[in-house]
């Protein structure tokens, strides 16, 4: 059987919802969805651009967590409730993983859990498959 590890965020929704801000098995690292939240506050509300480079922070720090970087994530997704603002979290997106070019998916969703939230973004890493 596979070692499993999970990372907690710390949220006190983790055990509610019954999840963790990642999970490793083996050499594949699965980051849950990430948000510009901090406790319990929406960083930059309705700023693309910023919201997206905090999530990618806090996704950077879970990945440390697990033995992983982001030059071993090999799939992002981003969810976004106003696809017009792709441009920006595109740009944050690229200044993340301008080396390491994961396939990335965005898609424009209706709402996400904070109005004031405009992206939330999960990411798969393959540790080692550099």
């Amino acid at each position: 059987m596979t070692n499993r590890t999970r990372i907690s965020s710390g949220s006190p929704w983790e055990p509610v919802v019954g999840y963790c801000r990642a999970i490793r098995v083996g050499s594949v690292v699965e980051v849950a969805g990430t948000t510009a939240m901090k406790d319990g506050r929406v960083m930059y509300p309705g700023d693309a651009y910023n919201q997206t480079k905090f999530s990618l922070s806090i996704i950077e720090e879970a990945l440390r967590q697990a033995g992983a970087s982001m030059a071993d994530v090999v799939r992002t997704r981003m969810f976004v409730t106003d696809i017009g603002k792709w441009e920006e979290i595109g740009k944050a997106h690229g200044e993340y993983f301008r080396d390491a070019r994961p396939v990335a998916t965005m898609v424009e969703v209706k709402a996400l859990i904070d109005p004031e939230l405009v992206v939330e973004i999960e990411a798969q890493a393959i540790v080692g498959d550099r």
